[in-house]
C-alpha cells in the first residue's frame, strides 16, 4: 500500500464510521491529532484503505485489490483489525498472523473508591513531566505510541499520573481520541501494583472524559485478566469483541510474485 497526503483525509474519512468505541475511533484520533498514518491500494479511487497509529491498523475496503507485497509496510509487529475478507491475503503477506481476542468496554457504572497512600498525588499530566514517562523506559512507550512520544503526551492535558515527588508510579491515558469515545490506556509501575493508583488515574481521566462531553471506553485482550478487573472496577461493562491479527515477518516473494515462506 501507499501512502497518503492528509489533503486526502476528507475523502478517506467516508470509509470508517465515527462515533464508536474502542479501536474505531482510531481514524478520529488520526484525524483529530495528526498522530498516524493512511494508506490505500492506489493514489485515486482506492479500492483498500488502511490507517494506523502506534502498532494499530484498521484495514477497510476490498482485498481482492491487494498483493502480499503491498501489505509489507505492516509486517512484524502490527496489529491488524480487519473484516475476515481480509484473512487470504494477510495469510499471504506474512510469515504468521497471531489472532487475539479482544474486548471493548464502555464506562457505565460508578468506580470502586480508590485512595491513594499519603505522599502520592494524582493529577493531570503537564509538558513538564515528559521526562518522567521518559523514565518509565522503552517497555512503556506503547502508551504514548498513539501520540508521537512522551512530549505529545505529556503535554497533550488527556493523561492522569500517580506521582511521588517527581516519579511516576502509575498512568491513565487517552489512547484514541474519538468524537464520542476515549478509549483509555493505563500502565502502573511493577512495584507499586495492587495499591489502588491505576484505578486513582483511572477514575480521575474517566471524570474528565465525562467533563468533556464524551464517554470512556476500554480495549484489552480476553486473556489479561488484570486488566479486565480494572476495567469492572473502574466501572467499564463489556458491549463487545473482536479479533485482531498480530502479524509477523513479511513473506518472501518468487520470481511469480507469489508469495513464500521464508
Amino acid at each position: 500500500m501507499i501512502e497518503l497526503l492528509p489533503s486526502r483525509l476528507p475523502a478517506l474519512a467516508r470509509w470508517f464510521p465515527g462515533g464508536a468505541p474502542g479501536i474505531a475511533a482510531l481514524p478520529e484520533h488520526v484525524i483529530t491529532t495528526g498522530n498516524g498514518r493512511w494508506w490505500a491500494d492506489r493514489p485515486v479511487n482506492p479500492r483498500a484503505v488502511a490507517v494506523s497509529s502506534g502498532d494499530h491498523v484498521l484495514l477497510r475496503g476490498d482485498p481482492g485489490g491487494l498483493t502480499p507485497e503491498a501489505l509489507a509496510p505492516f509486517a512484524g509487529g502490527y496489529y491488524i483489525e480487519a473484516p475476515a475478507r481480509f484473512l487470504p491475503v494477510l495469510g499471504g503477506a506474512f510469515q504468521r498472523i497471531d489472532p487475539w481476542e479482544r474486548m471493548v468496554y464502555v464506562h457505565q457504572a460508578p468506580a470502586m473508591p480508590a485512595r491513594p497512600a499519603p505522599g502520592i498525588t494524582v493529577r493531570r499530566l503537564t509538558p513538564k513531566d515528559a521526562p518522567a514517562l521518559v523514565a518509565l523506559g522503552t517497555a512503556t512507550s506503547w502508551i504514548h505510541a498513539t501520540w508521537g512520544g512522551p512530549e505529545q503526551l505529556a503535554a497533550s492535558g488527556l493523561g492522569w499520573g500517580a506521582f511521588h515527588r517527581n516519579r511516576v508510579l502509575s498512568l491513565a491515558c487517552t489512547y484514541f481520541l474519538g468524537s464520542q469515545y476515549e478509549d483509555v490506556a493505563a500502565l502502573a509501575d511493577p512495584g507499586h501494583r495492587r495499591q489502588h493508583l491505576t484505578l486513582a488515574c483511572v477514575t480521575a481521566l474517566c471524570q474528565d472524559i465525562a467533563a468533556r462531553g464524551r464517554t470512556p471506553s476500554w480495549t484489552c485482550s480476553r486473556d489479561n485478566r488484570p486488566s479486565r478487573f480494572l476495567a469492572w472496577s473502574a466501572g467499564f461493562r463489556l458491549t463487545r469483541e473482536y479479533v485482531h491479527y498480530g502479524t509477523g515477518p513479511a513473506r518472501r516473494l518468487g520470481l511469480s510474485g507469489q508469495a513464500e515462506a521464508a
